[in-house]
């Protein structure tokens, strides 16, 4: 072998062997959906998707996660953007329940996150050591989003999320127009695994992925 030739090959034996292994990614939207079955329902009763609508929606646990199959509202609130303002939502708020870490409300169009339903008697997620930060693992049709719990929402409704996190699901993130009906979306939650600061979406992501992986059994 020419002498090039032979160093050629020693230089792509050496950066195969110096390249980091790969990292796994979290597992596919059809193997979140199989495992999130519901296994025990954990609230006192159920929820509906929209105000005055049937509950039909209940809280499950399984195994290490807290999840629930829902439709997807759009929660626009936290810090004026140009996507989320009282002139894009009507029902803007400029607040959201957990704050960055420099003390600014959560911003909708950047940050995936999502909405519980305040504490109640249905179902209260301070007693499942759920807060803001909590990772989750959102499943749209083949698509999957990490994100944190970021705000919280009407007693009685579950099943909405930020601007940002219906943009990665492909859903229509208008606070107006968009979001989907049906239990179409699988918002499933890992108690204990936390983003800190809750703005930093990688961080999400990477533990989303792991806790993910646990979750069905791949990690």
């Amino acid at each position: 072998m020419p002498k090039r030739a032979l160093l050629a090959v020693c230089a792509i034996a050496a950066t195969t062997l110096l390249a980091p292994p790969a990292v796994a990614a979290g597992p596919s939207a059809d193997q979140l959906r199989r495992a999130a079955s519901c296994a025990k329902q954990i609230s006192n009763g159920k929820f509906s998707e929209d105000s005055g609508g049937a509950r039909t929606i209940p809280v499950c646990s399984t195994g290490s996660a807290v999840h629930w199959k829902s439709d997807f509202d759009i929660d626009c609130d936290g810090q004026v953007t140009a996507q989320c303002n009282k002139n894009t939502d009507p029902w803007f708020q400029p607040e959201t329940h957990w704050q960055q870490s420099d003390g600014k409300h959560l911003n909708s169009a950047a940050l995936p996150f999502i909405v519980v339903p305040s504490a109640n008697s249905t179902w209260n997620f301070n007693n499942h050591n759920i807060t803001g930060g909590t990772v989750a693992a959102v499943v749209y049709g083949n698509r999957v989003a990490y994100a944190v719990v970021g705000d919280s929402g009407p007693v009685n409704m579950i099943g909405e999320g930020s601007y940002k996190l219906a943009q990665q699901l492909g859903i229509d993130p208008n606070p107006k127009t968009g979001g989907v009906s049906g239990r179409v979306v699988d918002f499933i939650l890992f108690p204990g695994v936390k983003a800190s600061p809750i703005e930093d979406n990688r961080k999400a992501v990477t533990l989303g992925e792991s806790a993910a992986n646990r979750f069905v059994g791949n990690g």
